[in-house]
């Protein structure tokens, strides 16, 4: 009764009643078996597919998989120190892959503790590569869309300079001829050659041109 008053309500319903202590922690460590093969099992499926997101440091990463291992080896499934780094390298993102080129092209073998302080130096390198592309792409935006030194003067209409030019307005860029006179600087509603032949045939002169 002692001992089963120790025991969580949780699993001491699961557990079938016994009157003899012997019995009764004999029928806890199968109840539990069963239990450790299911969590060694979930344990393992989590250690082989677990995959740096990058909301966690990579130092923190690599000890969660660290503790993955030795939850493992507490249930009877040692897991060898070298495998553990291959699920590490098999852990990473696409970025690390020049990472995980350089280190199957060396020789030696890395244990844990050297491999998570060699991925904690390479996290630092890409994140300040980062910030320079992100620096770089903003510097190229400025460049493009804003104002150059010396060009920021908007240009206006030209200025009128006096009645000269006001004078000369209306027949600047006179590009037709009259077509009674043939002669530049006019329209044929307003040419005086045009007037007096309509006063020498006595009809009516209207300058007005008709409206198109």
């Amino acid at each position: 009764m002692l001992m089963r008053m120790t025991i969580a309500n949780n699993i001491k319903t699961t557990l079938p009643k016994a009157e003899i202590a012997k019995e009764f922690l004999k029928n806890i460590e199968a109840r539990f078996k069963s239990a450790d093969k299911s969590l060694a099992g979930t344990l393992m499926a989590e250690l082989t597919t677990k995959k740096f997101d990058g909301r966690r440091s990579m130092h923190e990463h690599v000890l969660e998989m660290t503790n993955l291992a030795a939850k493992l080896k507490a249930l009877g499934m040692n897991v060898d120190e070298f495998f553990l780094v291959q699920f590490i390298l098999n852990s990473l993102p696409p970025q690390y892959e020049a990472f995980q080129i350089n280190y199957n092209t060396i020789k030696d073998k890395w244990n844990v503790n050297e491999l998570s302080s060699m991925l904690v130096q390479e996290e630092g390198r890409l994140k300040q590569q980062e910030q320079n592309s992100i620096h770089l792409v903003g510097h190229g935006v400025e460049r493009k869309f804003g104002r150059k030194p010396g060009k920021g003067a908007k240009k206006g209409p030209p200025k009128n300079n006096g009645p000269a030019d006001a004078a000369q307005a209306p027949n600047k860029g006179l590009k037709e001829k009259c077509h009674f006179c043939r002669k530049e600087g006019h329209y044929q509603y307003d040419c005086p050659k045009r007037k007096a032949w309509f006063e020498k045939k006595g009809i009516p002169y209207n300058p007005k041109p008709k409206s198109k």
